[in-house]
């Protein structure tokens, strides 16, 4: 018995077929980029739309057939049929979800959704219930399969190629079109295999009326899930995905979005990331509050936009920190973009009333978007970033091996400084301090060394910036003042006097109890306070300067020192001199080493003169000749530091170093 079919309701399934698709389409973007549970949740989702979709065409398609016979639906092999073609999409989806997928794996996917689509179509065929005997054509049956396994493998394969692309366009709504007529060339050609034999004495052309009641609810129903669906999409893209995906503030991708970047590009590509970091930003932020800092980065991202194009994106990925990722690799590029980026940047903003001049510090990185070399990518941008500040800031700085090396020292250093203490690695020597005015030793600086049991003696501005960083700067000083403080006791007992300066970090005045623990040194040291001198840099008392000046008036009213070491090289604190308790100003050795200019002479002179009406005495560094003494003398400065009297030696050279000095001293007392 042969049927004919109405064209409308055929025409309904295919739209079904195609509107499904492409909803499934856009699903497998959202599975690829999700994570956690969420990725459950889309590829569910995928499954449904694509498996209820192609039952709901099946349905639909099988509703369009007119034969001359009444008929009917077994519920429970027709929502039987449904679950085969929504299980075998969604275990099809999970075989082929990952993102390294081989052949094997789309080999197998395919297979199960197009038994599946098979299983699906012919067990809806026996759902039907009329008063016939279903043969099927064993030719068409094998080509129903077939169709069914290449529109499977289809499927998947159009999958694995737009789920990468969320947005909407021709080629999409193209790749929907091709899997629509083939997922109803696969049911039509299933229906053609299909022979309705009456039984025995039935008439043959009895009248059929659609069920348009059934043919309206499975519609229906399918278009509420594709409905539902693109909801869904919509919601996620236009309001979810910008919430998580785009920051507030500046309107550019964030770091979800970096990250979903590196996800979803070719693993083979080669990439180069710009790493930038605002360089005042932290004293914007302090001194004129939070909300000037906002605006000024808002500021900041609009200039940075201008940057954006083909193959070309930027990032806020932190408070003031940027990337951008450039899809390809020519350093010289890169540079120049680095270069404009710089001149962009530092160009005057006015916001909220004030006039800002900011500028940026940029570290570029060239290597592949691997999954392995993603965070070596990024760390050795952000290397060649601080390197870049170290050289100035308002630069940029190309990542390359010697700086990875030193990276890796660095790390080292940083590992095996945790344990030098407890090994007893650390030593100080002593650096003499003299008098040229009574020719006499006025004092010692105790510096710290650090001996490397493998790479040996450790330059002291090499480890103690990681000291800083990692807060290890102050069991080193406690450790420094208690064995400094010894050995001036010692000396005190043979019978040489002289006080000892030990450098102090910033870190020691957070904790509020810096008076305590010198108090506590002196203490086990049994040494007069007079004899310890406590030595701070000028930029150390910006960091707050009221509860710094507190500190060391106190540490002062114990009888203790206090010196401004390497005077002139850091934020200018002429303005607080008056303020800051000390009572001497150590002059940085750029300063002598470099006498012979006019311009220094005038500093230095200006200083010493400076330094007399505020009643605070001047030690030299870094003298080394003769000439040297005899200028800064010939200014009033009359305490020397530096090689010419003696480097900086252990306990044992100190000890000939002074017995020397005692024997010329006595040689000289003959001779006169």
């Amino acid at each position: 018995m042969d049927g004919n079919y109405n064209l409308y309701i055929v025409g309904l399934s295919i739209a079904i077929a195609i509107l499904a698709s492409y909803s499934a389409l856009n699903i497998t973007s959202k599975i690829s980029d999700a994570n956690g549970k969420s990725k459950f949740f889309w590829l569910f989702g995928g499954a449904m739309v694509m498996g209820s979709g192609i039952w709901s065409m099946h349905f639909v398609g099988m509703l369009a057939m007119h034969m001359n016979m009444n008929v009917k639906y077994d519920s429970f092999l027709t929502i039987m049929s449904m679950l085969a073609s929504v299980i075998s999409s969604f275990i099809a989806f999970y075989i082929t979800m990952p993102k390294d997928i081989n052949w094997s794996k789309i080999a197998i996917g395919g297979f199960v959704m197009g038994s599946g689509i098979v299983t699906m179509h012919y067990m809806g065929m026996e759902a039907m219930i009329v008063h016939a005997d279903i043969r099927y054509d064993p030719v068409f049956w094998i080509l129903s399969a077939v169709i069914a396994l290449a529109a499977s493998y289809a499927a998947l394969f159009l999958f694995l190629r737009f789920r990468n692309h969320s947005k909407s366009s021709f080629l999409k709504w193209g790749s929907a079109v091709v899997m629509g007529f083939a997922v109803c060339g696969m049911h039509y050609t299933g229906m053609k295999a299909a022979r309705f034999e009456a039984h025995a004495g039935m008439m043959t052309h009895q009248p059929q009326s659609v069920d348009f009641f059934l043919l309206y609810c499975v519609t229906v129903a399918i278009f509420a899930i594709l409905l539902i669906s693109w909801g869904a999409m919509f919601f996620d893209r236009h309001v979810l995905e910008k919430l998580a995906y785009q920051d507030t503030i500046t309107g550019l991708p964030n770091r979800n979005e970096m990250n979903r970047f590196f996800r979803t590009n070719a693993e083979t590509d080669k990439i180069t990331i710009l790493f930038l970091d605002l360089d005042q930003f932290k004293a914007i932020n302090d001194t004129l509050g939070h909300n000037v800092g906002d605006l000024l980065v808002q500021e900041v991202g609009k200039r940075l936009r201008q940057f954006i194009r083909s193959g070309q994106q930027v990032f806020r990925i932190g408070g003031d920190e940027f990337l951008v990722i450039l899809k390809q690799s020519d350093p010289n590029y890169a540079q120049r973009l680095a270069d404009d980026i710089l001149q962009q940047i530092k160009k005057v903003y006015h916001i909220d009333g004030n006039e800002l001049y900011v500028t940026v510090s940029i570290g570029i990185s060239i290597g592949s978007v691997h999954s392995s070399d993603r965070t070596t990518l990024l760390k050795n941008a952000d290397t060649a970033m601080y390197k870049a500040k170290g050289l100035g800031k308002n630069q940029q700085c190309l990542y390359d091996e010697e700086m990875g090396l030193q990276e890796v020292r660095k790390m080292e250093l940083e590992k095996d400084l945790q344990r030098a203490l407890e090994m007893k690695e650390f030593f100080i020597v002593y650096q003499p301090k003299w008098n040229v005015q009574s020719d006499r030793l006025v004092g010692f600086e105790a510096l710290l060394r650090w001996k490397h049991p493998r790479l040996g003696v450790i330059s002291p501005q090499e480890f103690i910036p990681i000291a800083e960083e990692t807060g290890l700067i102050i069991p080193m000083t406690r450790w420094t003042l208690e064995e400094a403080c010894k050995q001036c006791r010692v000396w005190q007992d043979s019978g040489v006097v002289q006080p000892v300066s030990v450098n102090l970090s910033v870190r020691l005045f957070h904790g509020d109890n810096l008076l305590e623990l010198i108090q506590n040194v002196l203490h086990k040291a049994d040494l007069e306070p007079r004899l310890l001198e406590l030595e701070i840099t000028e930029s150390m008392v910006l960091h707050d300067v009221n509860d710094i000046i507190r500190q060391l008036g106190s540490i002062r009213s114990l009888g203790v020192k206090v010196s401004m070491d390497d005077f002139g090289t850091g934020y200018s604190s002429i303005g607080l001199l008056d303020r800051i308790p000390i009572d001497a100003l150590k002059l940085d050795r750029q300063f002598t080493n470099d006498l012979d200019t006019p311009s220094k002479r005038a500093i230095v002179n200006a200083v010493v003169l400076m330094a007399e009406k505020l009643n605070l005495d001047v030690i030299a560094e870094g003298v080394e000749n003769k000439e040297h003494i005899d200028f800064l003398t010939g200014l009033g400065c009359h305490v020397m530091q530096g090689y010419y009297y003696g480097k900086p030696m252990d306990i044992h050279e100190i000890e000939v170093w002074m017995y020397d000095q005692d024997h010329k001293a006595e040689e000289f007392a003959t001779l006169r």
